[in-house]
């Protein structure tokens, strides 16, 4: 049998930097196997499961370049789920509960006021057989898996030997009273079902796993192999938030970041590669082996994403990006992309320089007055068009002959007077772009300023 991994969102939020971290690293795995990647909505909630959010998911994981080999939904499943569950019953893995939430609440109050674990205790299995029919008779329970109490171990692929002591948990509920089920135990029946041979996700479901062992020792069936990565955390060391929407993979998209970008950053922190931009997913395949990745937590930094976007933006072809420059309202074309993408950190960067060139620039007291005169002798000497590349150079090597000035700053305030900025594209690319009459024109205005 083949590997087989699958990423199983729930469809409550927008996917953030942190999920698509778990989807790559199975993707990656499984085109290193020559397996399947079955993305899998765990959609039982009722009433946080959003159509929309399964939408921007697919959007979301199409744009960072993962196409799944299959999908499936786990509200589509109930029926098996009901079977597996009669099983268990049968089996005395299962039992019926009918607490209300308040009176839950109520005992773990009591609990931690005494000192103790909030953790159910079991107390509707040492009800008889009486009390059971009569709160059977007035509400519907919830169903709770039976743990065995005990320590689970096993090797975890990134994590090393991992146990934890069952003991210390409460029963978990697998079905609630609406009848939905939750994800502790459907997730084991799809895993099941659909021959997942690997796990991969965060780091924060090392308790699930111990609790999920169980559920597959009871149903007598071999567990998939575990691996769980460190997480990635927001830059003041908080976590991630689908419904806060923190560093979600649309906003990302919206800021005008490269998927290749988000792509390399998002799996290659925590590993033990170099961070670098790789422009086709495909080459990372080679690169990440799961058991070196890390299982320490990384702090994602959007300075970090800049950057390396940037030096990303430096090297980009014209006819990637031309369409998103037109609807940005750019229409500079090949030579104005050419000469403004090493100054961009995202290409929504280009439309500060494309205002620029169109104008009008915001003049300030860019220069001192001893240089007006200086200035002026400058712009009296402009060439005539056509200008091209070669035009600044011939430009600023005149002044300096005239003048006799070769100090850095004339350049200096010659940039500021044609942008409004001390920083930006080199002129020789610039001054094409403006043409003479608006180069006159920025002169002119700055002089009467």
């Amino acid at each position: 049998m083949g590997v087989v991994v699958r990423f199983a969102p729930s469809p409550t939020g927008y996917m953030h930097i942190g999920n698509a971290r778990t989807a790559l690293l199975n993707w990656i795995f499984a085109k290193q196997s020559f397996g399947d990647f079955v993305l899998r909505f765990d959609n039982t909630d009722r009433t946080r499961s959003d159509q929309k959010f399964e939408t921007a998911i697919l959007d979301d994981l199409s744009w960072l370049g993962i196409h799944p080999d299959s999908v499936k939904w786990q509200a589509k499943r109930a029926s098996l789920y009901d079977d597996v569950l009669d099983k268990l019953k049968n089996a005395g893995r299962v039992y019926a509960c009918y607490e209300t939430e308040d009176e839950l609440e109520q005992r773990r109050k009591q609990q931690l006021e005494q000192g103790l674990p909030p953790i159910y205790d079991s107390a509707s299995l040492e009800w008889n057989n009486h009390r059971r029919k009569l709160l059977a008779s007035r509400t519907k329970p919830h169903w709770r898996f039976k743990l065995n109490r005990k320590v689970g171990c096993w090797k975890d692929m990134i994590c090393g030997e991992q146990s934890v002591n069952t003991m210390s948990l409460s029963d978990p509920i697998v079905k609630r009273q609406d009848d939905t089920y939750l994800y502790i135990l459907s997730s084991v029946i799809d895993d099941i079902d659909m021959g997942v041979t690997h796990v991969i996700r965060g780091r924060d479901h090392i308790i699930n796993t111990a609790v999920q062992l169980e559920m597959f020792a009871a149903l007598a069936e071999k567990p998939p192999a575990f691996a769980h990565h460190g997480l990635l955390l927001l830059e003041d060391g908080s976590t991630l938030s689908k419904r806060s929407g923190d560093l979600s993979i649309s906003s990302l998209r919206n800021a005008g970041f490269e998927s290749e970008s988000v792509v390399s950053l998002a799996t290659l922190l925590g590993s033990a590669e170099k961070i670098q931009v790789h422009e086709r997913i495909e080459s990372l395949i080679p690169k990440v082996k799961i058991s070196c990745v890390s299982h320490s937590s990384s702090k994602f930094c959007l300075d970090e994403l800049v950057s390396i976007n940037a030096s990303l933006l430096r090297r980009m072809e014209y006819e990637k990006v031309a369409s998103r420059l037109a609807d940005l309202g750019v229409d500079g074309g090949k030579q104005f992309w050419l000469s403004v993408r090493a100054n961009c950190s995202t290409v929504h960067d280009a439309l500060l320089w494309w205002k620029i060139v169109k104008g009008p620039v915001n003049f300030q007291s860019v220069v001192c007055e001893a240089d007006i005169n200086l200035l002026k002798e400058a712009f009296g000497l402009l060439p005539g068009e056509p200008w091209d590349d070669s035009t600044w150079g011939a430009w600023i090597a005149k002044v300096r002959n005239f003048t006799g000035c070769r100090d850095k700053s004339l350049v200096l305030s010659i940039r500021k007077i044609l942008t409004g900025l001390d920083y930006g594209p080199e002129l020789k690319y610039l001054l094409p772009l403006l043409g003479k009459q608006r180069v006159l024109e920025r002169a002119g205005a700055w002089l009467v300023t």
